[in-house]
């Protein structure tokens, strides 16, 4: 009797601490809430981990997608993960044997994915980050990904940094401009980069990198130089208003001209804008989740003053919490009204009720109602977690309303690679 087919065998999920750029896409993207994170490394619960896979693709550097034939009784606890710089090599069938693990169970992988839970109503929660598209738009164009990895990163030089917020409030927000000289470093709207920032944490390792969305058209931010922009706000407090100075966005902010930095990347495949004509684009975004709908809106505005594309439409739903907070608020205004439609959402203005991006998308419910049938236009959302659920309903309530079914018209947006989700 074979006794090594009673131990139970899982193929343990774990993301790789070394190429993991910590932008927060997978555990944005679970949905069953296995991934967690402290101020070094991104884990998945062994025990909550279904194996359904919603996280794979949406990785920019591929650091998620790692397994680990395991015992049970022996699979990596949170505890572990958490101190890792590398991740641990793989069991020798000699040692699963050791552990009581049959060969016919090393090598068996569940395939089954359990349906969500339901909630108390008895359906199934509403998931917005199951209707986001992880391929890009069909008329994309060819994305350079992972140039430079965490152990050979490039440099690049400071040649701009200025508070493209209102100057004398809290929240502070920087352009910056890097140059990587004659280092080739293509980019596309709607990717990103990885800045190293210098020093040690306080477990006395090397800083890991964070990840900033491009803020730039792909021929640079100053047109036919190898440069790009970034929309970096310096954090001063955490979640709870408790005081604390982000290492990565203070490093940014106090860039000075000349000074050089480090950067991996570029990262990202799909939130790519579409090239073909008359496709329109509807982007949502709130705070630095701008950086990509800058990107591409000024490469739209390059395009159109060519003369040699012909647009179709352009609407942004922009939020923050007041104008003064509001990233690039005089430039916006300066855009010509028939070339994008701007709804501004601001949440705590004095004496004003709160109103977010979900509401102004309701109050233009007819005018996206008129853009979601039409198969060219496509959906962009960046910003803060909180407001990706919000949204999505707003879609579907949009489209419903009109007499379009959402579960046919969501798969759809996301099948076709025409709605994107950037949330953090």
């Amino acid at each position: 009797m074979d006794m090594a087919a009673d131990v139970q065998v899982i193929k343990q999920h774990l993301i790789d601490p070394e190429i993991c750029i910590r932008c927060n896409t997978c555990e944005a993207t679970c949905p069953v809430g296995a991934i967690t994170h402290d101020d070094r490394n991104y884990v998945v619960k062994a025990e909550v981990c279904n194996a359904c896979m919603a996280c794979i693709s949406p990785c920019p550097t591929g650091s998620i997608d790692n397994w680990r034939t395991m015992p049970l009784v022996r699979a990596y606890s949170i505890e572990e993960q958490l101190t890792w710089d590398e991740l641990p090599v793989e069991l020798t069938a000699e040692q699963l044997a050791a552990e009581g693990v049959a060969p016919s169970a090393a090598t068996a992988v569940a395939d089954a994915t359990p349906a969500p839970t339901p909630d108390a109503s008895g359906e199934a929660p509403f998931q917005s980050a199951a209707w986001g598209a992880t391929l890009p738009p069909w008329s994309a164009a060819h994305a350079y990904t992972n140039l430079y990895g965490p152990k050979s990163p490039t440099t690049a030089t400071v040649v701009g940094n200025f508070n493209c917020t209102e100057a004398g409030y809290a929240s502070e927000t920087h352009h910056v401009v890097l140059d990587f000289g004659a280092m080739p470093f293509p980019v596309l709207e709607g990717q990103s980069i990885g800045i190293v920032p210098p020093g040690l944490d306080a477990r006395g390792k090397p800083h890991t990198a964070r990840q900033y969305s491009i803020a730039s058209p792909r021929n640079g931010e100053r047109p036919g130089y190898n440069n790009v922009s970034l929309t970096v706000k310096r954090v001063t407090e955490d979640h709870q208003g408790k005081p604390v100075r982000g290492v990565a966005s203070n490093y940014v902010c106090d860039l000075k001209v000349g000074d050089t930095v480090q950067v991996i990347g570029p990262f990202g495949s799909s939130f790519l804008m579409p090239n073909h004509p008359k496709s329109n684009i509807v982007m949502v975004c709130t705070g630095t989740g701008s950086a990509p709908m800058r990107a591409m809106t000024e490469w739209r505005r390059r395009l159109r003053q060519s003369g040699k594309f012909e647009s179709g439409k352009l609407m942004l739903f922009f939020g923050a919490r007041t104008p003064q907070e509001l990233p690039y608020f005089g430039p916006l205004q300066n855009l010509p009204k028939d070339f994008i439609d701007i709804s501004l959402a601001f949440s705590r203005q004095p004496g004003q009720p709160r109103r977010y991006v979900q509401d102004l998308m309701r109050e233009r419910a007819l005018d996206l109602a008129a853009l979601l049938k039409d198969t060219n236009t496509f959906v962009y959302v960046c910003g803060l977690k909180s407001m990706e659920e919000g949204v999505v309903l707003a879609l579907r309530d949009i489209a419903e309303q009109s007499g379009q079914s959402w579960d046919a018209l969501g798969a759809a947006l996301k099948r076709e690679g025409r709605l994107h989700l950037e949330t953090y």
